[in-house]
């Protein structure tokens, strides 16, 4: 005999009935769910695998490089390496043989001077890096406050011009006075041509 079917109720009937191949299919996904749920990276805290290369926080070892480029760059770094290299000189020419550790032609001076080189060409290049990026958001900030600072002015000009023909509407002292003045003008040609005395004559006669 082969596996026994799972039964499910049948509807309308008090009889169950075979289940089908989807519905066992719904069955096992619903009860593996929790355990798929489990298995999904958000679930649980990440396993940290181990690492052959040691870690290290790349701000920090920028800063450095920073620092360590900008030693390069003075003075003070030229003058201690003059020191170092002609004491290096005068004591392997001038030390007894048996204290010598570094004979002409120097190579072990020259195999340091080198590894120094090697490394100090990346940690300017790093440093460069840095200062590029700086650089660039710098750049863009300066970007953005000169697109603010347009869009500022062209607004300004707007509301310039908009009070400017507001003003070209409204009454100004200078308006008013000429206006008065053709009043006071009008009235006393009226005032001329009928005196005030003439029309009180003339409304005795009417009596």
């Amino acid at each position: 005999m082969g596996p026994e079917r799972e039964r499910v109720p049948e509807w309308g009937h008090g009889r169950e009935r075979a289940a089908s191949p989807r519905e066992r299919a719904a069955a096992v996904r619903d009860r593996s769910a929790p355990r798929a749920r489990l298995d999904q990276p958000l679930d649980q805290p990440r396993v940290r695998r181990p690492r052959i290369l040691p870690e290290y926080d790349p701000e920090e070892f920028g800063r450095l490089s920073e620092r360590i480029a900008r030693f390069l760059g003075t003075g003070r770094f030229i003058v201690w390496m003059t020191v170092f290299i002609i004491t290096w000189l005068t004591w392997n020419i001038s030390a007894p043989a048996a204290l010598r550790f570094d004979p002409y032609p120097f190579i072990f001076l020259t195999l340091m001077l080198s590894l120094q080189a090697s490394y100090a060409a990346p940690l300017i290049l790093l440093a460069q890096n840095r200062q590029d990026d700086r650089d660039r958001v710098n750049l863009e900030q300066d970007r953005a406050q000169n697109e603010r600072s347009i869009a500022d002015t062209e607004y300004l000009t707007r509301e310039i011009a908009a009070l400017r023909m507001g003003l070209g509407e409204v009454a100004t002292r200078d308006w008013i006075r000429s206006e008065l003045e053709d009043l006071v003008r009008e009235l006393e040609e009226r005032r001329a041509v009928f005196p005030p005395g003439a029309s009180a004559r003339s409304d005795e006669g009417d009596r």
